[in-house]
């Protein structure tokens, strides 16, 4: 089965579930929503997952899925950061004022 991104608003946290029956938290992205942004504060993959790619696909999916919902992204996590520094079509969503913050 595919890894699946899901948001789990009750955690503040995307979730990416993977396994065999993809129903295993294979990793996940920590944020803090506040009036039209999120914040992702700290991102994390199991190490059972690790090498498969995953944090890639978390990271798409919770940046595709906060595109979606109109919201500022406020990369504090450097993984999230990181990952949209090597995918520059992810920049436009960190507001102008505060990429030089982020090194974006």
């Amino acid at each position: 089965m595919e890894p699946q991104v899901t948001d789990r608003p009750e955690t503040s946290r995307y979730e990416i579930l993977a396994g065999d029956d993809g129903t295993e938290t294979a990793g996940f992205a920590e944020y803090h929503l506040s009036e039209g942004e999120i914040a992702f504060i700290h991102t994390e993959i199991d190490s059972r997952f690790s090498g498969r790619g995953l944090g890639g696909l978390l990271a798409r999916g919770a940046l595709d899925d906060a595109r979606a919902r109109g919201l500022r992204v406020l990369p504090y996590c450097p993984f999230i950061r990181g990952w949209i520094g090597k995918h520059p079509e992810y920049t436009g969503l960190v507001p102008e004022a505060r990429r030089a913050r982020f090194g974006l």
